[in-house]
């Protein structure tokens, strides 16, 4: 019995006392809550359904909890119920009852964990999209891994996913990158407000050798070759970070075809016809202070010019017109402004500013031995995400980066997340999917296939608490995508591997036999709970991105 049928049966049972007692069952919220208590002596699981609606039933919650007890105390999987306090409800399950989450687990498979609830729905979400002007920083990296293990997570409830990188092509970035290159080619200083970095030198050396009539040409023509060629192989590096960091994308949408097809000037008359832009001293603003901006912004510039705000609405405009339900902007510390003036966008095109989310993610520092790391060894001024990678690898950079909610900024140990240690978040997981394996491995040498399985014997309390567990990730994943919160993935398969690495520790608890005895019922029962823990290991770190080794 998992935590869902268990709520389904405390609301159909709670319904049917309701009536017996002469009150309304309408009182009852469609979805019971069911927690595990904190202590495991107070019970498998608890509800606090009585206290929420006894007041609103006619009824005092230790009375509606004391009916509830009693009927539940001949429900078939549940061994006790139990009232405490003003009107709380712990729960005990028949071990036989928890073992049909095992049965679940195995059955399911891979699927285990996913649902139809955001079946039909579309979804653009929108992460990194770092200019092509360097190399991917530490905060675009933490896009990435977030990014990607939102999409998986958001997929797996049924959603269609359409993972985009907006290619920002185009600016005065862009110009202030190709005078950058064009210095470092002819050996001039960097200019003001330039791009410095071993990157930049190396892209202008690749553009030389392939073209090494560009340094001669007139200064627009030279500037434009160095433009055109450096974004290019800029972004085809950033690409190769991210497709080796795990992290591809479905569309990658260029800035400049908005300017390039009239997108823009059509989406600002649009705007002006509708009476959503106003005018004054001499430009056209929208009014983004209605949607929680610090201040309305101005779309179009006293001098005619579009603002850069001007860009987004129109693509936001595109991605409404591509069919997309929900579009998810995945967006830096610093581009709070960003919320009001997308969702200021979407009520001004008659859209519900609710088909807007913006996304903001905090800061990322890195240590070693304590202290901050702050150069990079190509980019000069900012750690890239081929320095994370060299430092720790992919696994543990994927990992390190989604266990914490994007609202708090993270402290990246180096030396912590390279060590093979159970210190290391990451490595405490993998290990606990390569000891199952290892089990699984070790038990093809005995003829376990000719004993059944009886899970009523998992009864001992490291095998509940286990059990437990595994039936708590549908409902952990399902909250992931609803909160837009992957780091609930990775902290629910901590709390897993804790768990294995609990029963796999007790000596009394083994799962195969010693010597020359024969495979018991229990060991069999045992090994269908250690092939259910690493299907449900592999199935988490493969919503976040992480590899599941089968040899640690």
């Amino acid at each position: 019995m998992t935590p869902a049928d268990l709520a389904d049966l405390l609301r159909a049972t709670a319904a049917k006392v309701l009536v017996e007692h002469g009150l309304d069952p309408a009182v009852l919220p469609d979805d019971v809550t069911v927690e595990r208590p904190r202590n495991p002596e107070h019970g498998d699981y608890a509800t606090n359904v009585a206290m929420q609606v006894a007041k609103r039933a006619g009824t005092k919650p230790r009375e509606l909890a004391t009916w509830l007890a009693a009927a539940l105390a001949g429900a078939d999987g549940v061994a006790a119920a139990e009232v405490a306090g003003p009107g709380f409800l712990n729960i005990r399950l028949a071990a036989a009852a928890q073992g049909a989450i095992l049965e679940r687990v195995l059955a399911a498979g891979s699927s285990y964990g996913t649902t139809d609830a955001l079946r039909g729905s579309r979804i653009n979400l929108e992460f990194v999209s770092a200019n092509p002007t360097g190399p991917v920083h530490l905060g675009g990296t933490r896009w990435a891994s977030v990014g990607d293990a939102l999409g998986r997570i958001l997929a797996a409830q049924g959603a269609d996913v359409v993972r985009e990188y907006y290619f920002n092509d185009h600016g005065a970035q862009i110009d202030r990158f190709a005078a950058s290159l064009v210095a470092a080619a002819i050996g001039a200083p960097t200019p003001d407000n330039g791009y410095a970095g071993a990157y930049i030198g190396e892209i202008a050396g690749t553009i030389v050798a392939a073209r090494p009539e560009a340094v001669h040409k007139p200064e627009a023509e030279r500037l434009e070759v160095f433009r055109a060629e450096g974004v290019e192989l800029m972004f085809a590096h950033i690409k190769e970070s991210l497709h080796e960091f795990g992290t591809d994308f479905d569309v990658y949408f260029n800035e400049s075809s908005l300017f390039a097809s009239g997108a823009v000037e059509q989406a600002v008359e649009q705007l002006k016809h509708s009476g959503d832009l106003y005018e004054k001293d001499g430009a056209w603003w929208i009014a983004s202070s209605e949607y929680g901006d610090d201040q309305d912004r101005v779309v179009i510039k006293s001098d005619g010019k579009a603002a850069y705000i001007a860009g987004d609405i129109a693509y936001f405009q595109n991605k409404r017109g591509r069919g997309f339900d929900l579009c998810i902007y995945m967006l830096g510390a610093d581009h709070h402004g960003y919320i009001g003036r997308l969702k200021a966008a979407a009520a001004a095109f008659g859209d519900d500013p609710a088909t807007v989310e913006v996304l903001i993610g905090q800061m990322v520092n890195l240590l070693r031995d304590g202290v901050a790391v702050k150069m990079s060894k190509r980019a000069g001024t900012v750690v890239t995400l081929d320095d994370l990678v060299e430092a720790i690898g992919v696994d543990a950079a994927r990992y390190a980066l989604v266990r914490s909610s994007v609202n708090s900024s993270i402290d990246i140990d180096l030396d912590l997340w390279a060590s093979q240690s159970t210190e290391n978040p990451v490595y405490y997981v993998q290990y606990a999917h390569a000891r199952t394996a290892s089990i699984a491995r070790n038990a093809a040498e005995f003829d376990f296939a000719a004993v059944a399985a009886d899970l009523a014997l998992l009864s001992e309390e490291e095998e509940g608490e286990l059990i437990r567990t595994l039936g708590d990730y549908p409902r952990v994943v399902a909250g992931a995508a609803s909160l837009r919160e992957p780091h609930r993935v990775a902290r629910y398969l901590e709390e897993l591997a804790g768990a294995y690495h609990r029963f796999q520790t007790n000596k009394n608890l083994r799962v195969l036999p010693q010597g020359d005895h024969p495979v018991s019922a229990t060991n069999a029962a045992r090994l269908v709970l250690v092939n259910a823990t690493r299907q449900v290991l592999a199935n988490g770190l493969g919503l976040l991105g992480v590899s599941a080794p089968e040899r640690m």
